[in-house]
């Protein structure tokens, strides 16, 4: 607050006293009394004005400056009416119950809200789990009755069942860290279950899968980082070139980790773009041309990667190749932030 707003808040107060004053001025002179007595009179009556409005004036402004400040410092905003204390001017105490008031419906509204996305995220969790049953049947049935239909019925399943998984995981990536166990497991044995589970795709697109110095053990939570990988692998399959496509699998030991690297020999990534693979719904102009991209599977694969404590980055020159490393830290367990 400003000397300047607050004696504008109180013109009407200074306006009565001035009033006052030159009333008793003249009333004074009225009944016959001297210059000199008046002046002190006069003298007296301002400096006790002044000190006063100076003292509310100081108090005021240390009293709203503390507001500011707890203001500042707290995270949820809408909690400012919790923790301000009962204002002590008579003209604020109207506006501290209308804050509290407020804040309380508010409060009521976002719990409210939270319910209900409560209660959808479980409906699609079991939405999703039951559409999981007949996808995994009908897979058993081509499985034993393999025709080259059948190879091509099996992709579109694995797609269906995909996005299905990625529909999962959206669901629960806002709560990671109560659907996780980090212990230390094989990468070898997380990247063979995405090779194996996508081995339709590689048969069908004549895709050569590379994989080197993958004997390695990391603590993470694997079903997560299983669908990171399985995300990043299917993009490379998605966007791999017609002739002789690769996609090589391998890691590299670095200072205080150790670094997986997922890289293809696709069409790659303009440079314009590369600094927004990991936007939510980008497709980029490629993508949009591939009516499979969501614009989703990257975003949520370093959403996870963020709350998994892990790094993840994309190098890729347009025509020639794309590579996603992950990195991990070596030596302890990765917390969740």
């Amino acid at each position: 607050m400003s000397l300047k707003d607050y004696l504008k808040s109180r013109s009407g107060a200074i306006f009565i006293n001035i009033i006052s004053l030159v009333t008793l001025v003249v009333f004074l002179f009225s009944i016959g009394n001297t210059f000199d007595s008046i002046k002190i009179i006069i003298t007296s009556w301002l400096i006790v004005v002044i000190i006063f409005f100076s003292y509310q004036y100081k108090q005021m402004k240390i009293y709203f400056e503390e507001i500011l400040k707890i203001t500042d410092n707290i995270d949820k905003k809408y909690l400012i009416s919790e923790v301000i204390e009962m204002p002590p001017y008579i003209e604020s105490v109207t506006f501290y119950h209308l804050l509290k008031k407020s804040s309380k419906s508010m409060r009521e509204e976002i719990n409210k809200n939270k319910n209900q996305r409560k209660d959808y995220k479980e409906y699609i969790e079991q939405w999703i789990h039951e559409v999981k049953t007949p996808i995994s049947s009908i897979k058993l049935i081509e499985e034993n009755n393999k025709t080259n239909t059948s190879r091509l019925v099996l992709q579109q399943l694995e797609d269906i069942d995909r996005y299905v998984e990625q529909a999962l995981f959206y669901a629960r990536s806002e709560d990671v860290e109560k659907d996780y166990l980090i212990k230390e497991i094989s990468l070898e044995e997380c990247i063979n279950k995405v090779i194996i589970r996508n081995k339709q795709v590689f048969i069908l697109n004549n895709i050569d899968i590379q994989l080197e110095n993958l004997d390695k053990n990391i603590y993470s939570d694997s079903k997560w980082l299983e669908f990171i990988i399985n995300q990043i692998i299917v993009n490379s399959a998605k966007y791999i070139k017609n002739e002789s496509p690769v996609i090589k699998v391998y890691t590299m030991d670095i200072k205080n980790g150790i670094q997986l690297i997922i890289e293809d020999n696709g069409i790659g990534i303009p440079e314009n773009e590369i600094n927004r693979v990991f936007e939510k719904g980008f497709t980029g102009n490629k993508g949009r041309t591939n009516n499979k991209s969501t614009g989703i599977g990257l975003y949520l694969s370093k959403k996870l990667c963020d709350k998994l404590g892990l790094l993840i980055s994309i190098n890729s020159e347009e025509n020639v190749y794309t590579r996603v490393s992950i990195t991990f830290p070596k030596g302890s367990f990765c917390k969740f932030k």
